[in-house]
């Protein structure tokens, strides 16, 4: 076993109550949870104690707050700790996981005319950041085992018109990194790696965001590694991460060749004092969610109908931002899945429905209705995109996927016990609960 959850979380605890997934009201992937009952109260998330207070106070009384304000030694400091610990050559700090795929995307002058390839089983943020540069997001089908793109399909999907893959490490656990990464070459298309939900988590032994040309980290209120909000952006690169740093601040400060494009994206002193308070403990937790996915994992597929997704060969460590798996209703006398949810909140155990298939949302159908992307693309264009973007594979996929968050596996094993004990006693009133 390996060792061993926006962009976007939900309510689940180390005892086996509920997280939150931080996922805004939209009709854009929004997942369905259930909660058992005071499950904020129990979900102890995020974790904080005298060390986090007195990063803030001190950044407080500095009276230095950001980059710019004279001070930015938290920032740096973070920066440098963070590109450490990932094996990273460079970092840039920004102030939200989706400000670090705008940054990344907008170094590498995204624009107009580019085609970028992209899983449907993600958050909509990675769509978004595609679409904020009009660019046009391609999506390419997802592998059902392990819920992470499929690089056959991502294969079928190139035009002379991609110009970046943008798989995501969904859950925290890597895709198909050698596969992409051979693609990418042959085919001379930049690799960006979302790994948002993934800070720790390893390719064949080396920590994710350098595989590709660089990767993007989320620091939202949900994930492993928080402040509330927040981002980075890692790369072995260094032209690469001066683009980045120039086009993440106003005026730049690395005097890369500027394309006439930049932001205002950058990571605040007090969201960085918390981030090197909180990473004294992320290894720690990672630690414990390795040992608990494993154990978790051995008792589920002792379980008829309950298949935990798989981690693809080369994965040697996943984040466990999400622990994910399949439910087979016909296992459970055909219990849907919404009851099944719902049971399992009544056993104190809160779970989530997962990703809706954001290829066919409200939100990505309306892009080809946009009068901008019209009048870039054509209408003819943007209504043959729209059957460009059928994935039935991950179409079945949302039907049966359930998730717990990563807080649910810093509990004991007597906690993950609990977890298959629970399902084990729905399985065995499935008919009943079927019917009522």
């Amino acid at each position: 076993m390996p060792r061993s959850l926006t962009r976007r979380t939900f309510l689940g605890s180390a005892a086996g109550a509920g997280l939150a997934f931080g996922i805004p009201p939209s009709s854009a992937a929004e997942p369905t949870v259930v909660r058992p009952p005071a499950a904020r109260a129990a979900s102890a998330w995020p974790l904080s104690d005298h060390r986090d207070e007195a990063a803030l106070l001190a950044v407080l009384r500095s009276g230095k707050w950001g980059r710019t304000s004279g001070g930015d030694s938290r920032v740096k400091e973070f920066e440098t700790a963070f590109a450490s610990r990932m094996q990273a050559s460079h970092c840039v700090a920004t102030s939200s996981g989706t400000t670090a795929l705008l940054t990344a995307l907008g170094a590498l002058n995204i624009g107009p005319g580019d085609e970028v390839i992209m899983p449907p089983y993600t958050f909509v943020a990675t769509f978004n950041a595609i679409t904020a540069n009009f660019a046009l997001p391609i999506f390419a089908d997802s592998d059902a085992a392990s819920f992470q793109i499929d690089p056959v399909k991502v294969s079928a999907a190139i035009t002379p018109a991609t110009k970046l893959l943008l798989p995501v490490h969904i859950a925290g656990s890597p895709a198909d990194l050698d596969a992409l990464s051979t693609l990418a070459k042959t085919r001379r298309i930049t690799l960006l790696e979302d790994a948002c939900q993934a800070p720790l988590a390893e390719w064949r032994g080396r920590p994710v965001g350098t595989v590709g040309l660089g990767g993007c980290f989320s620091f939202q209120a949900s994930k492993n590694l928080t402040s509330g909000e927040g981002g980075a952006i890692l790369t072995n690169d260094e032209t690469f991460a001066h683009l980045c740093y120039d086009f993440h601040t106003p005026g730049g400060g690395k005097k890369s060749a500027s394309s006439g494009r930049g932001a205002n994206y950058r990571l605040t002193e007090f969201q960085a004092a918390v981030l090197l308070a909180q990473m004294t403990r992320l290894e720690a937790q990672a630690t414990t969610r390795d040992d608990n996915a494993a154990y978790l994992s051995e008792l589920l597929r002792k379980i008829p109908g309950i298949t935990p997704a798989a981690l693809i060969p080369g994965v040697t460590r996943s984040a466990w931002h999400l622990y994910m798996f399949h439910y087979e209703s016909a296992k459970f006398a055909g219990l849907p899945r919404a009851k099944f949810i719902a049971a399992l909140a009544k056993e104190g155990v809160a779970a989530s429905s997962g990703y809706a298939s954001l290829n066919t949302s409200a939100h990505v159908k309306a892009l080809a209705s946009n009068p901008h992307y019209q009048r870039l693309y054509g209408k003819d264009t943007m209504v043959r995109w729209l059957d460009r973007n059928q994935c039935p594979v991950n179409d079945r996929l949302v039907e049966a996927a359930v998730w717990f968050g990563q807080t649910k596996l810093l509990g004991s094993r007597t906690d993950m016990e609990k977890i298959a004990s629970a399902i084990t006693s729905i399985q065995l009133r499935a008919g009943e609960l079927a019917r009522s």
